[in-house]
């Protein structure tokens, strides 16, 4: 599977999730853990700042592109009340931006560089690469914490 057919994948195998019932928002995967609620959000947020890296990279190669703080952002950004919707607009919206350049950009310009305030000199590649992973990693928990770890939904 090619890096936009594995993003479509991901993207639509995660918009359903944003239609669960509040009860099942809630749950977790573990103790202390996050609800698919939060992961949710989490996503749409996460979505949005590694296309700013993209857009970023594509534009202005080699700078220094920082980490983002996620507990922060849970915390300042409110995920207990926030609408489900809105972030469902965010990650659709977004997620469709980097489907588009990836498809312009994955192989032509897979060697720009960045620096990671965090685990240091990245490629373009990479974090388009990361985009899929990170999803793919979030799409497990929410199917932990939904009680069938062998499929994505579990109404």
């Amino acid at each position: 599977m090619n890096i936009s057919q594995s993003l479509q994948n991901t993207k639509m195998r995660t918009l359903d999730y944003y239609e669960l019932s509040d009860d099942l928002l809630d749950m977790r995967y573990g103790p202390e853990k996050w609800s698919v609620r939060f992961i949710l959000h989490h996503l749409a947020d996460a979505e949005t700042v590694l296309f700013d890296r993209i857009r970023r990279l594509l534009s202005e190669p080699r700078q220094v592109l920082w980490a983002f703080d996620q507990d922060a952002w849970a915390r300042g950004l409110d995920y207990a009340t926030r609408p489900m919707f809105l972030s469902r607009r965010i990650y659709d919206a977004v997620r469709d931006g980097v489907i588009h350049y990836a498809e312009l950009h994955y192989e032509r310009s897979a060697a720009l560089e960045f620096v990671h305030s965090e685990t240091g000199v990245r490629t373009l590649k990479d974090e388009f690469d990361k985009v899929a992973k990170h999803n793919e990693h979030h799409l497990r928990q929410i199917a932990a914490a939904l009680g069938n770890e062998n499929s994505d939904i579990n109404r």
